[in-house]
């Protein structure tokens, strides 16, 4: 099957991955810093290594600031439940995923929603800007949406937190491996990772990376240290890391940062290039509507949604999978970006390439696309 749904993970993994992942059950069958021999030992110290590669690519600095979780959403509670309280000022924006919504809905968060501009980063700058007041604690945001695939100005953001004394957390769910991010440069307090979507890990595995003090605890238990205590501690990253790690899974995470490095995000454009090449095919048929501005560089990331006139998303992803082609259609899980667009009543067909898609997959996309027949 062609699959253009790897906005929700890529569906192909690098032998490299697959590789390093086979191996950590092999040789990393130990629980790390759960014991003194020798095993285990070999298990913190391989695990440590890919909390400092992954500090350095994210431009982190250092290793302890690296916190293995379940999944991105994980990572994200994590922070909103941490750092923030019931009456806490927090300001997202309206493309956000629901897994920062609920969580905020939840702890009763106060929440000003920006718009973000889907052709202007000066303006979603200054829209962030208008809602901070003197009580402002974060803001939050997603690095692109996952529906639209308009990507935030990160860095702008970034800056506007550090002259605003509001500490910035961004939910990087679909930037993180695809194009740079640098935490330092970018002033980014809090990073939210996906692994298994742009550094090609495999899934069932998160990162957070906290550069300041996240706050109150998630999860608590065994951590391998201060054992006697009935409190959790207080170092960086046991006190959020507690029970097992998913080690098979973190090596391929350190796997997934070495094909990126190779790639030099040199995959971005290749993906930008297919995405441009669907949007003016699509442009040209009466019976799909697009729902952003032409693609481009930087502003926009390698996906897009679309619908069929007269057909539901769900009919057009069903007929698309008996074609051999994977799309995902609905919701997306982000219904603040869908009444954005005015789509929340049906959602869309989400067409997402990876760095493995060919030029005579993409054609074949817009075939079956130009001559649908439900």
């Amino acid at each position: 099957m062609i699959n253009f749904d790897n906005a929700a993970t890529t569906g192909r993994k690098p032998e490299s991955v697959i590789s390093a992942v086979s191996r950590a059950l092999r040789v990393y069958s130990a629980n790390p810093g759960r014991g003194g021999h020798d095993l285990s030992v070999e298990a913190a110290r391989a695990v440590y290594s890919v909390r400092e590669k992954t500090a350095s690519f994210f431009g982190a600095s250092g290793g302890e600031k690296v916190i293995f979780t379940a999944n991105c959403t994980a990572s994200v509670n994590y922070v909103l439940k941490g750092f923030l309280g019931r009456n806490d000022h927090v300001i997202i924006s309206d493309l956000e995923h629901n897994a920062v919504v609920r969580p905020l809905k939840k702890i009763g968060a106060k929440v000003s929603v920006a718009n973000v501009d889907l052709l202007s980063d000066e303006k979603t700058v200054r829209n962030f800007a208008s809602h901070i007041t003197e009580s402002t604690k974060l803001i939050f945001c997603t690095a692109a949406s996952n529906v639209c695939g308009r990507a935030l100005p990160i860095g702008k953001i970034g800056e506007l937190c550090k002259s605003r004394g509001v500490a910035f957390g961004v939910d990087a769910a679909q930037t993180a491996g695809v194009v740079p991010i640098d935490m330092e440069r970018m002033n980014i307090d809090f990073l939210c990772v996906a692994p298994h979507k742009g550094l090609y890990a495999p899934m069932g595995i998160g990162i957070l990376i906290a550069c300041r003090d996240i706050g109150d605890t998630l999860l608590e238990g065994g951590t391998g240290t201060n054992s006697l205590s009935e409190y959790q501690p207080d170092m960086m990253p046991e006190r959020y890391e507690s029970g097992t790690l998913n080690v098979p899974a973190i090596m391929g995470v350190s796997a997934g940062i070495d094909f990126s490095r190779r790639q030099n995000f040199k995959a971005y454009a290749n993906e930008m290039n297919h995405i441009r090449r669907i949007y003016e095919s699509f442009e040209k048929m009466p019976h799909v509507r697009l729902y952003t501005p032409y693609t481009e560089d930087g502003m926009y990331m390698p996906l897009l949604s679309f619908n069929v006139e007269n057909i539901g998303s769900e009919q057009v992803a069903e007929y698309l999978n008996k074609k051999g082609i994977a799309v995902r259609a609905g919701l997306h899980c982000a219904p603040l970006a869908h009444r954005k667009l005015k789509t929340e009543d049906g959602g869309t067909v989400r067409i997402a390439p990876s760095v493995f898609t060919t030029a005579a997959e993409v054609d074949y996309l817009i075939s079956q696309v130009k001559y649908i027949n439900i």
